[in-house]
């Protein structure tokens, strides 16, 4: 799978019946990977402050770090859609504040950005749509089964408001499928997604035990980065206390 990924092509995989592949990373090396892997969207997530750098939470990401961490993340990526998440301060702060965000994330190469609706408003996506920029929608942040109707009638607005996705955070089997008729652009969703949805998102950090603390932990990933680094950094410890060489030795003026 060579072909660049467009807007056009998650859409007609919407209709088509095949799922879309996202993944959630903040670094170039990861991107490649991720990228030659042909996943379709990599969404540059302002959980980067908690799964790297050690926040409390999302909310102390700041547009300037988030900048960084995009053009780094688009530096990596050849075919897949590149989404990346306006932070919370500037969503916080307004329209005009969030389209200013936006447009420096689009700037560092981003395809499109995620907006948290409940953390902004349908009038913030429709501000992004009329200034040339493409949404990612993200909205569903809590249980969704008992209020299917409402959810979908936000999912209604989005769409008319011009998303061109939407994130669907906790879909369930009862709403998930009632969103995903009644709109026509791709629903895709995370954690609280299933089978039900256009495609599903996944961190790829926690999923494959990149986390310190997924040494220690029995939680179900696709692999343990984790614990492979750090018997590859006590293996290093020996040889140094060793005297003996050291592996992986980089070109002349490179450490």
């Amino acid at each position: 799978m060579t072909d660049k990924v467009t807007l056009v092509a998650l859409n007609q995989m919407k209709r088509d019946g095949r799922k879309i592949v996202g993944v959630v990373l903040y670094d170039c090396q990861m991107a490649q990977l991720a990228d030659r892997a042909a996943v379709d969207v990599v969404s540059v997530g302002d959980s980067v402050g908690v799964n790297m750098w050690g926040h409390t939470g999302e909310t102390e990401v700041t547009i300037d770090q988030m900048a960084l961490v995009c053009g780094a993340v688009r530096r990596g990526v050849t075919r897949a859609l590149v989404s990346c998440d306006v932070p919370f301060a500037p969503l916080h702060a307004g329209i005009e504040s969030t389209v200013a965000a936006a447009k420096r994330l689009v700037a560092e190469g981003a395809d499109l950005v995620k907006v948290d609706v409940a953390a902004s408003s349908v009038a913030t996506v429709r501000a992004l749509v009329q200034a040339g920029i493409r949404v990612w929608a993200q909205f569903g942040t809590e249980p969704a089964a008992p209020i299917a109707a409402q959810l979908v009638g936000e999912a209604r607005l989005l769409e008319d408001a011009g998303a061109s996705l939407l994130d669907f955070r906790h879909s369930g089997p009862v709403a998930g499928p009632e969103v995903v008729r009644a709109v026509n652009i791709p629903v895709i969703g995370g954690l609280g997604g299933g089978p039900w949805l256009d495609g599903r998102v996944r961190a790829l950090v926690p999923a494959l035990g990149c986390l310190a603390s997924a040494v220690d932990d029995p939680a179900d990933r696709y692999a343990s980065v984790a614990l492979t680094m750090l018997n590859a950094i006590e293996a290093l410890c020996e040889d140094v206390r060793a005297g003996r060489p050291l592996r992986g030795a980089a070109p002349a003026g490179r450490h």
